[in-house]
């Protein structure tokens, strides 16, 4: 998996980005990540769906920690939105 990050996607599998690969079927994905000691392949098969996948923008897909949470548990990852926080106001 490593190979493929570097060959064929150009980038640097030690950098600690998170790379995540799926299959044709959608039910399984491969997880490949630098955790400053090694490298960490995770495999799922997700039992019974598919994983919902985002569509690429120039080959690579941007996903925050909880949107890839849910991509992971095999929920769809669009439904996770980021929270805003009330501010309040000042006195004053």
């Amino acid at each position: 998996m490593a190979l493929v990050v570097q060959t064929v996607l150009g980038r640097d599998p030690y950098s600690g980005a998170i790379f995540v690969f799926r299959s044709k079927r959608g039910d399984r994905i491969k997880i490949l990540v630098w955790d400053q000691t090694g490298l960490v392949l995770v495999y799922k098969h997700l039992e019974g769906g598919q994983f919902q996948w985002p569509r690429p923008v120039d080959g690579v897909i941007r996903l925050t920690p909880a949107q890839f949470t849910a991509l992971f548990e095999g929920l769809d990852w669009k439904a996770v939105r980021a929270e805003r926080r009330h501010q309040p106001k000042r006195a004053g």
